[in-house]
């Protein structure tokens, strides 16, 4: 056990985890050259396009230092806000942590973010200044500013460059010697975390876990303590590039399991695996439950898929433990879920990964958060409201209450107004502003969560072009002036494009979403209205012209009064058309409001 080593990587977005990870793994042989690639341990096909990591990646090395063979078990992290979920999951399975700043960025929002929550886990941080051989890197200044963050002596700091390979030993060094070897008892009873786990159409749940007491072999009787359900391990192993199964997995090791569990439901991250017939009597403690911060439906196409949805929704939720939902119903859009996500992106990589690991054409509503109503009846009871639909009636509304948010964001000294003009659009007030060096800012906002859900860090990125990172945490509920406002088609009231926003911005909303609509709403034979509107007031209205068939081409020279009777029937045929006509709307539209300002 003393020669075992458990360490992630941490780091802001695109300074270098990934490219790092990659040259470990070929420092220490756990690749041949014919397996070498880029992003070797990103496998989803997204994860490559886009150039981020979405999934953590554990993987085990091999190494000789002094004369002596060590293992090491490496996990490589997201650096994307929305995915910080994954890191402090990642964080509970190890003792150590490299912390990665890029010396031409120098410390980021999310680098801050990452190493709070590995020093709350009492982590060994080793810090290590990448992109040393760029030519716009900074290495004196960077390796300032990582001394006075981390308090660490300026010796401690290793430079590297993951692209060239410079500094990759030393930081191997550092793991065997700064990172602790992992404590515990052989000789108790088997107690093991699952910290992440995959779905395998072929083998059932495959469940990845590290041992904390005792040892798991091939063909024990186990248990899992969440569910209290009893399997045999079939096989387990330790993750290499491929699985490579063995006949034990020992204390302070990590490995797989598969035990044929075909039920996405029957197991649970943060779980205890234990031995059936001598099983532990203290669970471990587990993950703290995820707060979801945008919350938007996810809908079936057809209705009859909903519960092949279910399905690849459960699937999908063991490999992504901070995936949140339940059922619901609209009137527009039959069954579907409420679904809770993290952010933005985090939203966007589900809907992905439903279309192309489980081939599911979705509709996703509007995001929104989610909002307490308090009524005249009983004002000290809450009404949870997710969706604007839950609103209680105007007439009995007491006060609505919308959650907050602490921003932190770091940019160049030369944006700084033009991020404070756009938080404070956005209803911000600015708490704190720290001049970090002469060159960077840290700026600190309280802001509603509903006001950065749709496009704020894309404009955040392009007021400050680029250079501005984002980090925010949740600091309660406070009392606001929401209206709901419907958007009707036809005089009917579509509940899937129902949004809650406050007061001073509703006007403006509204009359872009019928804009909006007016251009994505395919012509009928008959005038569509589109109206905004609060409660039984209309703010806005636009109109989808009608498709005419020149009923008056037949009727060459003659009276006027021909032509009028013909006009008079085609109207009179019109209305009545527009009685019974469908308005059928696009998929764009219900994702229209997210590009408002497009």
């Amino acid at each position: 056990m003393k020669n075992i080593r458990n360490f992630c990587i941490i780091a802001h977005i695109d300074h270098g985890k990934s490219t790092l990870a990659d040259r470990l793994l070929s420092a220490t042989g756990a690749v041949t050259a014919r397996e070498e690639q880029a992003q070797l341990l990103d496998s989803m096909d997204l994860e490559r396009e886009r150039g981020i990591t979405i999934k953590s990646h554990a993987i085990q090395m091999e190494y000789t230092y002094k004369g002596e063979n060590y293992v090491l078990n490496l996990i490589d992290t997201p650096g994307h806000v929305d995915f910080s979920y994954e890191v402090s999951r990642s964080i509970a399975a190890c003792e150590g942590a490299l912390l990665i700043v890029d010396a031409a960025q120098s410390i980021q929002a999310q680098t801050i973010s990452n190493l709070y929550l590995a020093l709350d886990n009492d982590l060994e941080i080793i810090p290590v200044l990448n992109k040393i051989d760029l030519p716009s890197a900074n290495p004196e200044e960077v390796t300032d500013d990582i001394v006075d963050l981390l308090g660490c002596d300026p010796e401690e700091v290793i430079p590297a460059s993951a692209k060239t390979g410079i500094g990759i030993d030393e930081i191997l060094a550092a793991i065997i010697e700064r990172v602790p070897a992992p404590v515990g008892n052989p000789d108790e009873s088997l107690q093991a975390l699952i910290f992440d786990s995959v779905y395998n159409p072929f083998r059932g749940v495959e469940t990845y876990f590290r041992v904390l007491n005792g040892e798991i072999k091939k063909g024990q009787h186990i248990k899992f303590m969440a569910t209290g359900k009893d399997y045999f391990a079939d096989e387990v192993g330790t993750l290499k590039l491929k699985q490579l199964p063995k006949q034990v997995i020992k204390t302070g090791d990590v490995g797989y399991l598969i035990t044929g569990i075909k039920e996405a439901v029957e197991v649970k991250v943060g779980d205890t695996i234990t031995d059936a017939k001598s099983p532990t009597t203290n669970m471990i403690e587990g993950f703290e439950d995820v707060k979801p911060m945008v919350f938007a439906g996810i809908y079936p196409v057809d209705t009859e898929d909903y519960e092949e949805l279910r399905a690849s929704m459960e699937k999908l939720q063991l490999n992504d433990a901070s995936l949140v939902f339940v059922p619901e119903s609209s009137a527009a859009l039959g069954f579907g879920f409420r679904c809770g996500f993290l952010g933005m992106l985090h939203l966007e990589i589900i809907q992905e990964r439903l279309e192309r690991e489980f081939d599911m054409t979705v509709i996703t509503t509007v995001p929104n958060v989610s909002y307490h109503a308090y009524t005249n009846k009983e004002p000290d009871t809450i009404v949870l409201v997710n969706n604007p639909s839950d609103l209680p009636d105007p007439s009995r509304l007491n006060r609505m209450e919308e959650p907050y948010i602490k921003a932190t964001i770091i940019t160049k000294s030369d944006f700084v107004g033009s991020v404070m003009s756009l938080c404070i659009e956005k209803r911000g007030q600015i708490t704190n502003q720290t001049y970090l060096t002469t060159e960077r800012v840290e700026l600190s906002f309280d802001m509603p969560l509903a006001e950065i859900v749709f496009d704020f860090y894309d404009r955040l990125k392009t007021v400050s072009k680029g250079y501005a990172s984002f980090d925010y945490s949740p600091i309660g509920m406070r009392e606001s002036k929401l209206v709901k406002v419907d958007v009707l088609l036809n005089g009917n009231v579509v509940d899937a494009l129902s949004a809650l926003l406050h007061q001073d911005n509703a006007y403006d909303i509204g009359k872009k979403m019928c804009e909006k609509l007016r251009q994505l709403i395919p012509r009928q034979q008959f005038d569509i209205p589109i109206q905004a509107a609060i409660g039984a007031k209309i703010i806005s209205r636009e109109t989808v012209k009608a498709l005419r068939k020149d009923v008056t081409a037949k009727c060459y020279g003659g009276d006027i009064s021909r032509k009028r009777k013909l006009l008079e029937k085609q109207k009179k045929g019109k209305k009545r058309m527009r009685q019974v006509g469908n308005v059928e709307i696009p998929q764009e539209a219900f994702m229209a409001v997210l590009k408002l300002n497009d």
